[in-house]
């Protein structure tokens, strides 16, 4: 009796034991998960902050190239370079990684970053005073062309003022009517059927910047209907690209002085009587009109 008595109460010994021992294997996989639980999730936001922390370093890079535009162009090497190394961190952080090499990797690649905006700030500033140079050469350009053209504007002026200055100049166009008497004898009139002759005389002015030498003379008479009387109808010349016909020409050596002329317009026998009206007399020479001047047959 007292021996069942001993083993029974062995036996609740052993049973309190492993109920004892199973206990403290609970309690001890229970805090094994917690922390394992803890580890997990601490482990997922370092994992969540080194993803951040990329997206922002990759984010302010191409805000970077945006900024700068086409000047980023000069920099495709280091842009490259800063692209793969984000691309390796992000297939490191997607599989099974380590927070230190990842953290230094993500460290480089902010160094690589931070190098990329020196440079790129370093471009801008040559650029931009690379632009401002520029800019001054295409100005002085400017201010050379426009001195230039004001320049020859200012030559062209001067010419032409020369031009027009050295030109002969009639003054004075005087024409008078004559009734032809037996030996050539002269006698004036106003009247058309006593003409037989006009005498045209004229001054031609001192001009020292006419070059010297012969010059021709074409004198025009113009009747009342607007034609011009001629000798023949050979007696043309050329002005303003237009062949006009002319009453008298007189060639004279010009030397740049004063010249006092008188030249005739005789006629022919078959002629008709003059017109009655108003003629206009004309004095041309190197295809510039030089002078004229008017007078009336009744």
């Amino acid at each position: 009796m007292e021996e069942q008595n001993s083993n029974s109460r062995t036996f609740k010994i052993i049973i309190g034991i492993l109920i004892l021992a199973l206990l403290i294997l609970f309690i001890w996989t229970f805090r094994q998960r917690t922390q394992l639980t803890s580890l997990i999730q601490e482990k997922e936001l370092e994992k969540t902050d080194l993803q951040k922390e990329l997206d922002s370093v990759i984010l302010e890079h191409n805000k970077t190239k945006q900024a700068y535009g086409a000047l980023s162009d000069s920099l495709k090497a280091k842009d490259s370079v800063i692209q793969a190394n984000a691309v390796e961190i992000r297939n490191l952080l997607g599989t099974k990684w380590e927070y230190l090499k990842v953290s230094k990797k993500l460290a480089r690649l902010q160094l690589i970053a931070q190098g990329y905006v020196r440079q790129m700030d370093s471009l801008y500033t040559v650029n931009q005073e690379l632009h401002a140079e520029n800019e001054k050469i295409r100005q002085d350009f400017r201010n050379e062309q426009t001195k230039s053209q004001s320049l020859v504007k200012d030559k062209e002026e001067l010419t032409a003022k020369v031009n027009n200055a050295a030109i002969l100049k009639a003054y004075d166009v005087s024409a008078t009517a004559l009734k032809l008497k037996g030996g050539d004898k002269e006698s004036s009139t106003d009247k058309a059927s006593r003409t037989d002759r006009v005498k045209v005389c004229f001054t031609i002015g001192e001009n020292p910047l006419v070059k010297p030498g012969k010059k021709n003379l074409y004198i025009c008479i113009c009747r009342p209907d607007k034609v011009v009387v001629t000798k023949t109808k050979y007696d043309t010349f050329t002005f303003n690209g237009q062949t006009l016909p002319y009453s008298i020409r007189e060639d004279i050596s010009y030397e740049g002085k004063s010249m006092n002329l008188c030249v005739k317009w005789t006629k022919k026998d078959n002629d008709k009587p003059a017109m009655k009206g108003t003629y206009t007399v004309t004095v041309y020479t190197d295809d510039k009109e030089i002078g004229s001047g008017t007078f009336q047959l009744k």
